[in-house]
């Protein structure tokens, strides 16, 4: 292994380092809770040289958002086969909701915490490319439902929006409690049902008598 090869291997496992540090201080303790000297510390490493790899901890909570945006994204690439609209629509929803629970780190860093948007409307040179792909997928999608004959009459970006707003509700109930408390006490449903998934398929069927 060269010396340069050998460098730019430690430089990695240093950034991964301070990647992972942070996101188990920010989600433990809060982001506001959670300094650079703190993340520093938990593996070790001065201060001086975390600013060497972000600007603040916005910065790297700004990375974090994207690096979960990118593990999306690559499951959503997947999709791409997936001819029909409508299937596909179901298959994205299905990823989701999979993503959620299996990344529940990633996912709160991306779509609970506030603080890697307001580093992106702060920071005019930041993009959220990331985001946007997989927020594009998902226009296109519906555009494709459209041209199969669904939601005739509505706006395919409002369609999107809608889409996401309802799947991400429905996870983010889950992961903080408040879908399996409601079930159980108002509900009726039996502790060994999928809730989640019983719901989201609600919502698809839903969704298929908009044709």
């Amino acid at each position: 292994m060269g010396r340069k090869e050998k460098d730019s291997k430690q430089i990695e496992s240093v950034r991964l380092r301070i990647l992972e540090a942070a996101k188990d201080l920010f989600l433990k303790h809060g982001f506001e809770a959670t300094s650079i000297r703190k993340i520093a510390a938990e593996i070790n490493l001065s201060p001086t040289t975390i600013y060497l790899y972000y600007k603040d901890k916005g910065d790297i909570a700004y990375t974090l958002h994207k690096e979960g945006f990118k593990l999306l994204g690559q499951q959503f690439v997947v999709l791409q086969h997936v001819s029909s609209g409508f299937e596909r629509l179901k298959a994205m929803g299905k990823v989701y909701l999979n993503f959620a629970m299996q990344n529940t780190d990633f996912y709160q860093l991306m779509f609970i915490m506030k603080e890697p948007m307001d580093f992106i409307a702060e920071k005019a040179t930041c993009e959220w490319e990331e985001g946007e792909l997989a927020f594009g997928a998902l226009q296109q999608t519906v555009l494709d439902c459209k041209s199969e004959g669904y939601f005739k009459g509505l706006n395919e970006n409002n369609v999107a929006l809608n889409v996401w707003a309802l799947v991400h509700g429905l996870c983010s109930l889950k992961l903080q409690g408040h879908l399996d408390h409601v079930a159980g006490a108002h509900l009726h449903v039996a502790q060994d049902s999928d809730l989640l998934e019983e719901a989201f398929e609600t919502f698809v069927m839903m969704l298929d008598k908009m044709k």
